[in-house]
């Protein structure tokens, strides 16, 4: 390791020993727990320090699907698994197309279940990977590197950034390399981990709260949802097409059956049939009144359901 490296590992507060936890070892099963658990009860408040730049990220993202682009997620290790896991989640959850948010893993599915760490060295890896992917100027690419300075997420920002994307970086160090090369930077400081160095602990749970908040207020900012509720849910199994309906009573306030009986007339379709029941018209009707609101359940009803 070169001198330089060192020193700036050595800057890093995800890399240094935690004094809280430097006699773990020691521990009892429970106490292991507990001095976890004390450390992760100090995440969602290195979150809560970011939440505008968060918001401001959420609003690019929109701005730009809106007009057709794509969220990616763009990582090595532990931070590109957390973004292959979000971006795989979006289409169950919000019948996205599989390729609108996209996480992107140096080393590819093996990366998954295997340690390919050594990749995460190779910015010029990062590079290609942004013209595999064929980022254009109506796309949002967000990196992904709980130390801020792993060179595969560097390269891939600045070609990213190159070809006009909005680009957006996640890490859990500040001030870091990775800041200086992007428009929006969210850096949750989750400080030492229990175990130094190991930041699938504290940084990487940071890193998924921050995903959690990037695709689900993209997805809710787009209409994917009524309220809180999940209504553009792909009922494909049983299971799913009991939660539909239990969907369609919360919005309605219909009883089990006659709920079941408006998704069956919309053909599945949760939307639909909410908008149906609450508008008063027939399911091709409420159809046409979804694809004139964009897609957006609130704004197909207008006065009828207007935010408080």
């Amino acid at each position: 390791m070169s001198e330089s490296l060192f020193e700036e590992l050595h800057g890093l507060a995800t890399e240094h020993a935690n004094a809280a936890t430097a006699q773990i070892d020691c521990q009892s099963a429970v106490e292991i727990a507990r001095s976890m658990n004390a450390e992760d009860a100090t995440v969602a408040g290195a979150v809560a320090t970011q939440i505008e730049q968060i918001g401001a990220a959420i609003e690019g993202i929109v701005a730009r699907m809106e007009q057709g682009g794509r969220l990616i997620y763009l990582g090595a290790g532990t931070s590109g698994r957390l973004g292959v896991l979000d971006a795989s989640e979006c289409p169950p959850t919000f019948s996205t197309d599989p390729a609108l948010v996209v996480g992107w893993l140096a080393g590819g599915t093996r990366a998954l279940t295997h340690a390919t760490e050594r990749l995460e060295d190779d910015a010029q890896a990062g590079a290609d990977a942004i013209a595999e992917l064929g980022v254009g100027p109506l796309d949002s690419v967000v990196g992904l590197t709980a130390s801020g300075r792993t060179p595969y997420v560097l390269g891939a920002m600045d070609a990213a950034r190159a070809r006009g994307a909005l680009t957006i970086g996640v890490a859990c160090n500040a001030p870091s390399r990775l800041a200086e090369r992007v428009e929006l930077m969210i850096a949750p400081v989750t400080g030492p981990e229990v175990i130094a160095g190991s930041t699938r602990l504290k940084a990487g749970t940071a890193q998924k709260m921050v995903l959690n908040m990037l695709s689900t207020g993209t997805m809710i900012k787009l209409g994917k949802t009524f309220g809180n509720l999940m209504v553009d849910v792909i009922a494909s199994n049983a299971k799913l097409r009991e939660r539909a309906i239990r969907i369609v009573q919360e919005a309605t306030d219909l009883p089990h059956e006659l709920a079941a009986e408006a998704l069956e007339a919309a053909n599945g379709e949760t939307k639909t049939a909410i908008v149906a029941v609450l508008a008063g018209v027939p399911a091709n009707e409420a159809q046409t009144m979804i694809s004139a609101a964009n897609g957006s359940v609130r704004a197909a009803l207008g006065t009828i359901a207007p935010c408080p």
